[in-house]
């Protein structure tokens, strides 16, 4: 029997503490160190959204400058190849205003379809498909009525 009633004691002990209502001052606590906790959380993200912004953008600069040099240094490879196509046209006989008006034309007909194949690629740029999506499709009386 004095077994049963320390299991009665301890039973009524739990149930008593489970059974009182938090204070206010703990649940104060437990929401201000909530609201800490969540603090830090939204600064370390936003830190963290700092610094990859800072990467991004000096690797954003740095390729920019890398494609700025190259395209000088694959223009003057093409002017090279410009040059000696209008030498070896001088070689074969041909007036020198002539070579270098040939060259020129064709620099123009590369230029003419590359800026074609820009124009058609422009199209792709407007994010139609995604538009579309995005509009509201229209209402249901107006299913019925279209004719």
């Amino acid at each position: 029997m004095n077994a049963n009633a320390k299991d009665e004691a301890i039973e009524q002990q739990t149930s008593s503490r489970a059974c009182q209502p938090p204070s206010e001052t703990a649940i104060l606590e437990d929401t201000q160190s909530l609201w800490h906790e969540l603090h830090g959380l939204a600064y370390d993200r936003l830190r963290l959204a700092t610094l990859e912004t800072q990467r991004a953008a000096q690797s954003l600069v740095t390729m920019i400058i890398s494609g700025v040099m190259i395209a000088l240094f694959l223009s003057s490879a093409w002017l090279g190849l410009m040059v000696v196509v209008v030498v070896e046209l001088i070689e074969k006989d041909v007036t020198l205003s002539s070579a270098i008006l040939l060259a020129v034309v064709v620099n123009l007909l590369i230029a003419l379809v590359l800026f074609n194949v820009i124009r058609l690629k422009a199209r792709d740029l407007g994010f139609s498909a995604t538009l579309r999506s995005l509009q509201p499709g229209p209402k249901p009386s107006e299913k019925g009525v279209e004719s």
